[in-house]
């Protein structure tokens, strides 16, 4: 997929004024990216296939209209703030908090919040010592082991909520080993956008 292909992927799929705000979030990180590493830096030739359209892929999974999406370990954005974006339109009664440690992309990602009008929250901290957040929808990309997500993420889980994670190629082991521990309900979707990935949508969380 080119770069002109997932750029029409997502615009095809958005208003103008959404579409604009995806723009601005790419222009922000470009920029910001001579500073701080907010992605790898190999893949911004590939920026809008690798992330813009790569998190965009998992705002259809959410199965909630309103509640909190908190996204985890949240780093320049993704997967959380495009679907902060893409909620603004689709979906505004969500609220969007994210946690993230490091204080630089913490301001990242107040800035481009206040650069797109999108309203969100941005707690400076460890995940683990985060208050816990009763989300409806938490989400997380090339974080941790799928094990270690789901400890992060439990404490932060309403009882009906649902984890997206976005995995490489890796999953299924990552899944089997996870579920020595966990008990979940998980559904498999294939990554649009990348070769053996998936995303998985993990429902009834519980410890083993």
């Amino acid at each position: 997929m080119t770069e002109a292909e997932a750029q029409g992927r997502l615009a095809a799929d958005v208003s103008r004024e959404t579409w604009d705000r995806l723009v601005t979030f790419a222009e922000a990180l470009v920029k910001w990216q001579k500073a701080i590493n907010l992605v790898a830096p190999g893949s911004l030739d590939a920026l809008w296939q690798r992330h813009f359209l790569d998190s965009a892929q998992i705002f259809p999974l959410r199965q909630k209209e309103s509640g909190l999406w908190l996204d985890i370990g949240s780093g320049g954005g993704f997967p959380g703030l495009v679907c902060a974006i893409l909620a603004a339109e689709k979906a505004p009664e969500l609220r969007f908090t994210f946690i993230e440690s490091d204080l630089r992309k913490c301001s990242f990602l107040r800035d481009v919040a206040r650069q797109t009008g999108v309203r969100i929250s941005v707690l400076t901290r460890r995940i683990e010592d985060a208050p816990p957040q009763s989300a409806a929808i938490i989400s997380a990309r090339a974080l941790a082991p799928l094990g270690r997500l789901c400890e992060l993420a439990a404490p932060h889980l309403a009882p009906d909520g649902v984890c997206l994670f976005q995995k490489g190629a890796n999953h299924a082991t990552e899944l089997d080993v996870a579920r020595a521990e966990w008990h979940m309900k998980v559904t498999e979707v294939e990554s649009q956008t990348a070769a053996g990935a998936v995303i998985y949508k993990i429902e009834e969380l519980a410890r083993v």
